[in-house]
C-alpha cells in the first residue's frame, strides 16, 4: 500500500472513531474519487451529516407497535387512497418509516413506530398487482418512551389522524411512560399541561357516552367542556348515558347526526323533567340547562320557589360570552318583563 492510501486509510478508520476531531482544512484540494469520500469524512465527523440505516423490507416481516397511535384496523383503500396514488405514480415509496429491530420472533424483522398507512397501502399495493413494491424503513435502536415521543412528533400536525386517537395514545402513555405525572408528560413532549390535559379528557369519556356520535373519530377536543358538563352530578350524567343508550340503539334511521347534533340532544336530556302541578315547597322547583346553538351548556336556572331564581353560570361548558349575554337577556324578558307603566322610546 503507497504512504499516500495507507494516510487515508489510516485517517477512514480514525474518523470512524468517537474521539477523532475534525480535520484541518487541506493545504490544497484533492481530486476525484478521494475528493469525495475525503468531504464525506470531514462532515461525518464534524456531526452535520447523520447517518442512519435504510432499507427496502417486506411488509409481512414487520409488525405495528403495539403503542402506535394509528387505529390500523380503520385503514382502507378510501382513506389510503393518497398514498395508494402517490406511490403509483413515483412507483415507490419516497419517504421512509421509522422502525426498530425485533429479537426472539422468527417471523417478524420489525416493529413500526412510524408509518403505518405507508406500510398499509405497501401491502395493499403488494396483493394488487404491485408485487415489486417493498417498505422502504429508516432502523432506529429506541426505547419505548423515546419511540411514543418520535411517533407523536410526526403525526402531531397530521390531518388524518383524529383528536380521538392521539387523546387514548396519550392517555396510555401517560402511566406506562410517565408514571402518571402529566406535568413530566408535558414537558417531555415540549407542550403545555392544559393542552395536554385536553386530550387526556377526551381520551377519559366514558365509551357509553361516545356510542351516542355515530363516528367518533369526528369529535374534536373542543367538544370536552360541553361533554364533561353533562356528566356532573351523577343523577345527570344518569339521564345523559340513557340518552346516548338510546341514540346509539337508534343509529341507521334516518341521517346520521352531527357531532354538535348529538351533543345538543345530550345536553336537552341532562335535566329531568318538569313535573306537572305546584312545587313543593322544600327545595327547589327543578333546574334548566341553557345552551348555545353549538350545543354548549351556558347557564343552569334553578328556580327557587316562586319569586326566586338561582343562576349558575357554566363558565367551563364552551361558550362564547355573547352566547352567555343573549341567554341572559332571553332569561331577562322571560321572567322580568318589562313594566307596563315604563317609558317607551
Amino acid at each position: 500500500m503507497s504512504s499516500k492510501n495507507a494516510g487515508f486509510a489510516a485517517g477512514l478508520a480514525g474518523a470512524l472513531d468517537d474521539a477523532a476531531p475534525r480535520p484541518d482544512a487541506p493545504t490544497r484540494l484533492p481530486i476525484g474519487a478521494l475528493a469525495q469520500r475525503s468531504n464525506r469524512l470531514a462532515e461525518l465527523a464534524s456531526g452535520s451529516v447523520v447517518s442512519r440505516a435504510t432499507e427496502l423490507v417486506d411488509p409481512a416481516r414487520c409488525r405495528i407497535w403495539s403503542e402506535h397511535n394509528r387505529d390500523y384496523d380503520k385503514l382502507n383503500e378510501e382513506n389510503c387512497a393518497d398514498l395508494i396514488e402517490t406511490f403509483k405514480a413515483a412507483g415507490r415509496q419516497e419517504i421512509e418509516a421509522i422502525v426498530r429491530r425485533v429479537q426472539g420472533d422468527p417471523d417478524i424483522d420489525f416493529e413500526v413506530i412510524c408509518g403505518a398507512r405507508r406500510h398499509w397501502t405497501v401491502t395493499w399495493l403488494r396483493a394488487h398487482n404491485y408485487a415489486e413494491f417493498r417498505y422502504l424503513v429508516e432502523i432506529r435502536d429506541l426505547t419505548d418512551e423515546e419511540a411514543f415521543r418520535i411517533s407523536d412528533l410526526e403525526n402531531r400536525a397530521r390531518r388524518d389522524l383524529s383528536d380521538v386517537e392521539r387523546a387514548r395514545d396519550y392517555l396510555r402513555a401517560l402511566a406506562r411512560h410517565y408514571g402518571g405525572s402529566q406535568k413530566a408528560m408535558a414537558e417531555r413532549m415540549k407542550a403545555s399541561e392544559a393542552w395536554l390535559s385536553r386530550y387526556l379528557d377526551l381520551a377519559r369519556l366514558p365509551a357509553a357516552l361516545l356510542d351516542a356520535f355515530p363516528n367518533p373519530h369526528e369529535l374534536k377536543i373542543g367538544h370536552v367542556a360541553p361533554l364533561k358538563a353533562l356528566l356532573k352530578p351523577e343523577e345527570r350524567a344518569a339521564r345523559v348515558l340513557a340518552c346516548a343508550a338510546d341514540l346509539a340503539k337508534s343509529r341507521g334511521e334516518g341521517s346520521a347526526l352531527s357531532p354538535q347534533d348529538v351533543i345538543r340532544r345530550l345536553a336537552a336530556s341532562a335535566d329531568a323533567p318538569k313535573k306537572s302541578g305546584s312545587p313543593k315547597k322544600s327545595g327547589s322547583a327543578g333546574a334548566k340547562l341553557i345552551t348555545a346553538s353549538s350545543g354548549a351548556p351556558l347557564l343552569r336556572v334553578d328556580a327557587k320557589g316562586r319569586k326566586e331564581l338561582s343562576l349558575t353560570l357554566l363558565l367551563g361548558g364552551g361558550g362564547s360570552r355573547a352566547d352567555a349575554e343573549a341567554a341572559i337577556g332571553a332569561l331577562l324578558d322571560a321572567h322580568w318583563p318589562a313594566s307596563p307603566n315604563a317609558e317607551t322610546a
